[in-house]
């Protein structure tokens, strides 16, 4: 569960990533600073003209409201006063005591400054010792400034909100901006970042967009060339393995087969990753029996190597290459057979149906597996966890990238795990046949 200090670090950290909400703050600050200063400088304005204009006007105007009242005061006066200005008028002496207004008084409604009025110059005394005070009726002092701030708020609120949409629509871009820089990073081409403004980030876009096809460009002649160089190897290795089968048969003959195998294989595994990078029409699906092809890959290629198998017969065919899976179960058999020599229990190859009906095709083996930082790594081309790029112990780390393009090819996942003991490789997907 967490506690409030983590809720308002993740609050803060969200803040600090959202532009968004970063610029929506910073003009609410700029509208508090702007409102604040305003505010200062009209009330010295104002106390300046009252000072110098407003007050004398005031004083005089009193001065003749006092001596319409009279002395001895006449209540009669102060009420059509207090009837005909919107003023309270009251008097306090020996012989006079009146209050225009005192049920306003008893509720509060009407505004008199506490230390009598003399600041204002609202209050006289006439010759008899009677004191007269003006003061301002209106709403309730209480209620004014909640009314006030209530509609300040309102107004603040609004302010946000708006702020806030203006925003967003101005870094909308930036949303798409990131999705196709994301989409650009897994090589994805196909798809350029659509420009809706042509202001500073729509040319960011269109810049952006033309690297992603400059990158393209190299991309495509890098394959090219790997691909050309990869099948004007393949006749010259060729010749040289029909020449090596020529020879006596010796330890040097064997080790030179071995390597030219080995060569061949390369060569094959760098084609067929170019093909598996284009996705789905790389594939020649079909209605696939994986029981029936894991059990014929194993009996042919790895007899005799103790493989395990768990296979659901009762999923029934599903739609797959089954060049392509062959490929992927070859190089993961391959690699749980090597990296698991000596374990305790042979390598399992497994195929099932998970809670959400997708399918699962599995090896795991029980060796020494490798530490979790190195997982993410695993199915990255031409990676080996081992410093020693010796085939023995591992290849030159095409295979797991294989089996990933096979997984994406089929519009699933390849998912690797530490099993504890050794490593788990599940290709995951959801088409059936």
């Amino acid at each position: 569960m967490t506690t409030r200090r983590e809720r308002w670090r993740g609050a803060r950290q969200r803040w600090r990533h959202s532009l968004q909400w970063r610029l929506v703050t910073l003009f609410l600050l700029l509208a508090l600073c702007t409102t604040a200063v305003f505010l200062l400088g009209m009330q010295r304005v104002l106390h300046t003209g009252w000072q110098a204009y407003a007050k004398p006007l005031v004083a005089d105007y009193v001065d003749k409201l006092a001596a319409e009242v009279g002395s001895p005061p006449d209540p009669e006066r102060a009420r059509a006063i207090a009837a005909r200005l919107p003023l309270t008028v009251r008097i306090d002496g020996p012989q006079v005591r009146f209050d225009s207004h005192p049920e306003a008084r008893y509720r509060g409604h009407h505004h008199e400054p506490e230390d009598g009025g003399d600041d204002w110059g609202l209050s006289r005394s006439s010759a008899d010792g009677h004191r007269i005070r003006f003061g301002l009726a209106g709403p309730p002092p209480a209620e004014r400034p909640r009314l006030f701030g209530l509609v300040t708020l309102a107004l603040l609120l609004l302010l946000t909100a708006g702020a806030f949409a203006v925003v967003h629509k101005l870094l909308r871009p930036l949303g798409d901006i990131g999705a196709g820089v994301a989409r650009f990073g897994r090589g994805d081409f196909s798809q350029p970042i659509a420009v809706r403004r042509r202001d500073e980030l729509g040319a960011l876009a269109d810049r952006i967009n033309t690297m992603a096809q400059s990158l393209q460009g190299m991309l495509d002649a890098k394959r090219a060339l790997l691909l050309a160089m990869s099948h004007e190897l393949r006749s010259p290795l060729t010749r040289a393995r029909v020449n090596a089968e020529l020879i006596d048969d010796s330890e040097p003959r064997q080790a030179l087969l071995r390597d030219l195998g080995e060569m061949r294989d390369l060569i094959g595994d760098l084609l067929e990753s170019e093909r598996l990078a284009q996705g789905h029409a790389a594939l020649s699906a079909e209605p696939v029996e994986l029981p029936a092809l894991v059990r014929e890959l194993v009996s042919t290629r790895f007899a005799g190597a103790g493989v395990s198998l768990q296979l659901d017969d009762g999923i029934g065919p599903v739609s797959a290459d089954p060049l392509r899976l062959k490929l992927l179960l070859r190089n993961l058999i391959d690699n749980a057979l090597r990296h698991g020599a000596g374990a305790a229990q042979p390598p399992v190859v497994s195929w099932r149906r998970d809670g959400e009906g997708r399918f699962e095709l599995a090896v795991r083996d029980f060796g020494a597996g490798i530490s979790e930082e190195q997982l993410p790594l695993l199915a990255e081309a031409f990676y080996r966890p081992d410093s020693a790029r010796q085939r023995a112990t591992g290849g030159v780390g095409l295979g797991l990238y294989l089996c990933r393009l096979v997984a994406e090819a089929h519009g699933g996942s390849l998912r690797i795990q530490r099993a504890d003991p050794g490593l788990a490789v599940t290709m995951v997907w959801g088409v059936s046949g």
